[in-house]
């Protein structure tokens, strides 16, 4: 039970991702989430009161703290899926968030054998190596590039999003179980907050969050659908994390990327390089190995 609500979680952000970092091109990450981030809050609250529960002060208040790590990283990630391919962005995040788990678990006494170990140490690996961007005609590329445009680097955003999702993933388990979905619904407060926040900032910054609103209708129900279905993976990573693993649920979790890049190679006809091949293939065998372990 435990590893099918993980893997539907995976999915669940996998097209939530896409479809975010596809409004995202059209306008820009934060007025994208400043759609999506209220539309998920809707659906937990709905949610929770359905699920029953004590809506308790501690567990809701760790959710929000939670959820602002998790703002920060739905921006930061948005911001990368709209400047760097999917098929890059998506797998960097996922290996980020996925290692700090594992980490934690660790420490939590959660058994690591050899084979979860080499497993870890090729998922950092594998970041190195889809990190490797190529740079355009006189362009500068790898270090050179994210020491001069640290902030237009989709793979830098990518492992910044990744860290702040790791963490996540790390509060969601210590809120602990008895308390419903609330600890999800004080999560997307924080969330929304930070969204809002930022956006308020950028709109008020002289040449600060520049791009169209999202508009149409299309572009409207694409970025509520994403938070629809980003909402809704919390949820799900939120009960499959209290029966299982730490280490466990959030390595499963971070399989979205495939359907990222599923996605995008479908709609973008997005392509890797040889070395980003070896390096996707370096992440699956990490992954795999860290879930056997």
């Amino acid at each position: 039970m435990v590893t099918a609500l993980a893997l539907v979680t995976a999915v669940a952000f996998g097209v939530a991702d896409f479809l975010g970092g596809a409004v995202s091109r059209r306008s820009t990450a934060l007025k994208t989430l400043a759609l999506s981030a209220p539309m998920g809050l809707l659906v937990v609250v709905v949610a929770a009161l359905l699920a029953g529960g004590a809506p308790a002060p501690g567990p809701i208040a760790l959710g929000f703290l939670g959820g602002l790590t998790g703002g920060v990283g739905l921006i930061t990630f948005y911001r990368a899926l709209a400047r760097g391919p999917m098929n890059v962005v998506a797998p960097v995040s996922a290996l980020a968030s996925a290692v700090l788990p594992v980490g934690a678990g660790v420490l939590r006494g959660e058994r690591m054998d050899e084979t979860a170990l080499l497993g870890v140490l090729l998922c950092l690996v594998a970041i190195g190596l889809v990190s490797m961007e190529k740079g355009g005609e006189g362009e500068p590329s790898g270090a050179a590039s994210l020491l001069r445009r640290p902030l237009d680097s989709g793979p830098l955003m990518a492992l910044v999003s990744g860290s702040c999702f790791g963490v996540f993933f790390i509060v969601l388990k210590a809120v602990g179980d008895g308390a419903g979905l609330w600890p999800i619904a004080g999560a997307r407060v924080g969330t929304l907050t930070v969204v809002f926040t930022a956006l308020l900032i950028a709109l008020r910054t002289r040449g600060g969050d520049r791009g169209p609103w999202v508009s149409g209708r299309a572009l409207i129900g694409l970025a509520l659908l994403s938070g629809i279905l980003d909402s809704g993976a919390n949820a799900l990573y939120y009960l499959a994390v209290q029966d299982g693993l730490l280490s466990l649920v959030a390595v499963l979790t971070s399989l979205y990327p495939a359907i990222t890049v599923m996605l995008a190679r479908v709609a973008y006809s997005e392509r890797l390089r040889a070395v980003q091949r070896v390096g996707m293939a370096v992440a699956v065998a990490g992954v795999a190995l860290v879930t056997v372990g």
